[in-house]
């Protein structure tokens, strides 16, 4: 039923003021009392037991680690990688953390929003507070515990140099893609992001490139020593040698254990059914989706594309090599390929033994390209 125009924008403030209303009682609760003049309600320590009755603290000093990108490039595979450390847990995407984000820069973005809170004695160190105790609550608290937290919810990394205001010790891993890959894994899986148009290739590559090229600037700002560009592609080719550099970027010692995460699903890594790539990383890391696009992609698109991406170049990808040459796999990794090749429809079955939930009733909206604008309570 179409909801008529004063109704949803009914809906929308209503929104707006629970979200509000979330901020106070974070502060109240989570940070404590909203004037200096009162002593703090609660110590920034907090602490969670794990299963092995040990107690793992966390603040915000902590070593976070965040992975971002393009949804469809890498970033799940990359989670999965990490969570097979036993030292590290990522989980599944969240959402909430950049639509938290996001929001707070709605309001800051609005001259009478940002009025009225600073009029409330919400100012900015209190309002950044209070979504650092909420964001550092979401990632210590959704899954099981660990000695390194880590968060895989792509877009955050659109908002990188805030989220190191809020967390100065954190960490990104930053998946990029070929964009003709990532634009046809979008259409072809019906991947819903605000904003694209499955049935256009320029126009999704014309995104791509927009949030991309955003993307890779929070990356540059941020420096090398906060911010590691992994190619999709070289990860999947060369596995240990990518993961040794994620590890060492991180400062966590290396465990072999990063090259079979197939190995825990379900036992360890937990996957979403409702995350469209789950079905694929169940699998070893393999070369089945690295050259899909080719072929698939209209020819006047192929004709333009140096001009519609131009951050193909940019991130050292040929944009006239069609199909392209990314490089000779590991023998074991091709060795894996030809397995899941000749296997293929027992990975199917398993495939759709785990994830049969309904792709097209499941919730695959994401909220990319819904820049801050002077409505702040335009976040959906």
């Amino acid at each position: 039923m179409q909801l008529k125009r004063p109704f949803r924008g009914g809906l929308k403030k209503a929104f707006g003021v629970i979200c509000a209303l979330l901020v106070v009682y974070l502060l109240v609760h989570s940070v404590g009392l909203i004037s200096s003049d009162f002593p703090t309600m609660v110590t920034d320590q907090k602490y969670v037991v794990g299963d092995d009755k040990k107690i793992y603290e966390y603040n915000r000093q902590m070593p976070l680690i965040f992975i971002g990108g393009v949804p469809r490039s890498g970033t799940t595979l990359m989670r999965a990688m990490l969570d097979a450390h036993p030292d590290i847990r990522c989980g599944q995407e969240t959402r909430v953390i950049p639509r938290l984000l996001q929001m707070r820069f709605h309001w800051l973005k609005s001259e009478k929003e940002s009025m009225r809170l600073n009029q409330a004695g919400i100012t900015k160190s209190v309002l950044d507070s209070a979504i650092a105790a909420f964001t550092l609550e979401i990632i210590a608290k959704h899954g099981e515990p660990a000695p390194r937290l880590c968060n895989k919810d792509p877009l955050t990394i659109k908002m990188g140099t805030y989220v190191i205001d809020l967390f100065p010790n954190a960490k990104f891993i930053f998946m990029v893609r070929d964009g003709r890959a990532t634009a046809h894994s979008i259409i072809s899986r019906k991947v819903t992001i605000t904003g694209f148009d499955l049935t256009d290739y320029r126009q999704c590559l014309k995104k791509w490139n927009s949030a991309v090229e955003a993307m890779n600037s929070q990356c540059r700002e941020l420096g090398p020593d906060r911010c590691l560009r992994v190619p999709y592609e070289q990860l999947v080719l060369h596995p240990k040698k990518w993961m040794e550099k994620v590890l060492e970027f991180l400062d966590i010692p290396w465990s072999d254990s990063v090259l079979h995460h197939e190995d825990f699903i379900n036992n360890g890594i937990e996957l979403s059914k409702v995350e469209r790539s789950s079905d694929q990383v169940i699998k070893p890391v393999n070369l089945e989706a690295l050259s899909k696009w080719v072929g698939n992609i209209p020819e006047d698109v192929i004709k333009d594309m140096a001009h519609i991406a131009p951050m193909l170049s940019v991130l050292g990808y040929d944009p006239y090599a069609n199909p392209p040459n990314y490089g000779q796999p590991d023998a074991e990794v091709a060795h894996k390929t030809k397995e899941i090749q000749r296997n293929k429809n027992v990975w199917e079955r398993k495939a759709k033994e785990m994830f049969d939930v309904g792709w097209d009733n499941a919730d695959g909206d994401t909220a990319l390209d819904k820049e801050p604008s002077d409505n702040p309570n335009n976040i959906t």
